[in-house]
């Protein structure tokens, strides 16, 4: 399934300051009966996000004004837990982009890379920085940029280089999945079949 590409993003941030959010937090396991990756983004962080009710819980910070940064800042070991895709499904359904922390689960990790969502990690000192930022300045701005590699923070006067392998960062530039990728060098492929085809047709005719 193709997705947006992505080169840069600027935004607010959405500050989750817990540590050890696991993937049942970020989508728990009632909502997991669907296999299409849209429609989870209302269910994200469910038990944090709604009363018994159904009505909001006015002190998680989803749910307070001016949170809606497509950036969600986010304890250390973040994504750890089962292997569920949805986590991520729900994340980028949400409206995120990138997360940010100190560490992530590598297989949250794999699963956000593989679907749209940029987990940039950072160091613990500076994640804390950040948390304490934002909290006086909720408007702070944050700059992500692929292309170059590096995420920012202009007003605080912070740039820094992530990691990222070369395959997903081509992915995500481009908006591909997996097969996009692969069929993006449909003619590369078709010019080495047709090679083979007529090697296998020589060799067949010099024996």
């Amino acid at each position: 399934m193709a997705n947006q590409p992505f080169k840069k993003l600027i935004t607010t941030v959405v500050p989750l300051k817990q540590e050890n959010i696991d993937t049942d937090q970020i989508i728990p396991a009632r909502f997991l009966k669907a296999t299409n990756r849209t429609g989870f983004g209302k269910n994200l962080f469910c038990d944090w996000r709604y009363n018994a009710d159904g009505s909001l819980k006015s002190d998680f910070i989803l749910n307070q004004a001016g949170m809606d940064g497509k950036i969600l800042l986010a304890g250390h070991n973040f994504g750890c837990g089962s292997s569920r895709e949805h986590a991520a499904w729900a994340l980028y359904d949400y409206g995120f982009r990138v997360v940010i922390s100190s560490f992530f689960a590598d297989i949250f990790k794999s699963n956000a890379l593989n679907n749209a969502l940029l987990p940039v990690q950072i160091e613990e000192a500076v994640l804390s920085r950040l948390f304490k930022e934002t909290a006086s300045n909720p408007a702070l701005v944050f700059e992500v940029d692929l292309e170059n590699k590096v995420w920012s923070v202009p007003e605080l006067s912070i740039t820094q280089p992530f990691e990222i392998s070369t395959y997903k960062r081509t992915c995500l530039l481009n908006g591909y999945d997996d097969l996009d990728y692969v069929l993006s060098h449909k003619s590369d492929i078709l010019e080495f079949e047709n090679k083979r085809a007529h090697e296998k047709t020589y060799f067949s005719y010099t024996r």
